[in-house]
């Protein structure tokens, strides 16, 4: 399989195991990325999510109904073949933490941000070795570099599938704090979504809703679903802390 077929023509979809990997076939082919290389991916819990996307294709292929499947795509053709840059891009983050740049009014606001990620920076320092600093308003927070380095380290630790799915919690959410506590199990998703939120959602009580925007906001809340289950399927268990 290459590439993206304009149609189904397969009838049966199959997991694999290829020595530690395991691969996802259509009628006993292998499927592979745009760039022609095999789908191989390091867990069967994420090639039977794969799996199912292809089993679900009806008719035309829709690559937008296939989040796990771009993901590897993305992990084998894109993070693979520029690991360093794309760990580089994702603990860059930790200098402009969304956790780290607090309003400066109204008081509630404030209160809120405050007590929501104020726990989840102690968390960092303690956990994580990173004790970042805040501030208000739109300068530039400056952070000591051993813990950005450590910050880096964190990062650096993922495989190319788990960067791949960690690379959507981090640029969804704007903190790469957030996205940490959700893969070290600080937060479930759902916590840290909602903390990444307070900002707009503060908006929202005090001026409404805009059907648009929250449709937006909808598909973004999906993907950073997606991307934490993903995340999961590819990594081993860990308690929450």
């Amino acid at each position: 399989m290459s590439g993206w077929a304009p149609k189904r023509f397969w009838t049966e979809v199959a997991v694999v195991p290829e020595g530690e990997s395991f691969a996802v076939t259509l009628d006993g082919r292998p499927v592979r990325t745009p760039a022609k290389a095999r789908l191989l991916v390091p867990t069967r819990a994420f090639a039977e999510e794969v799996a199912r996307e292809w089993a679900a294709q009806e008719g035309a292929v829709d690559p937008a109904s296939m989040p796990a499947t771009r993901l590897a795509n993305a992990a084998i053709d894109k993070v693979a073949a520029q690991r360093a840059e794309v760990v580089d891009m994702l603990a860059a983050y930790g200098a402009s933490d969304l956790l780290c740049y607090r309003a400066e009014r109204p008081e509630a606001l404030v209160e809120k941000q405050r007590t929501g990620w104020d726990p989840l920076l102690a968390w960092s320092a303690e956990a994580l070795g990173a004790d970042l600093c805040t501030g208000s308003g739109v300068m530039p927070v400056a952070q000591a570099e051993g813990d950005l380095a450590r910050l880096r380290e964190h990062v650096d630790d993922m495989d190319d599938f788990a960067l791949a799915a960690f690379h959507d919690l981090v640029a969804l959410s704007g903190s790469l704090v957030l996205a940490l506590a959700v893969v070290q199990g600080r937060l479930s998703a759902d916590e840290a979504w909602r903390l990444s939120r307070l900002d707009e959602d503060y908006q929202i009580e005090e001026w409404g809703e805009d059907e648009e925007a929250a449709e937006a906001a909808a598909r973004r809340r999906a993907a950073f679903l997606d991307a934490a289950r993903f995340h999961a399927q590819l990594t081993p268990r860990r308690p929450r802390l």
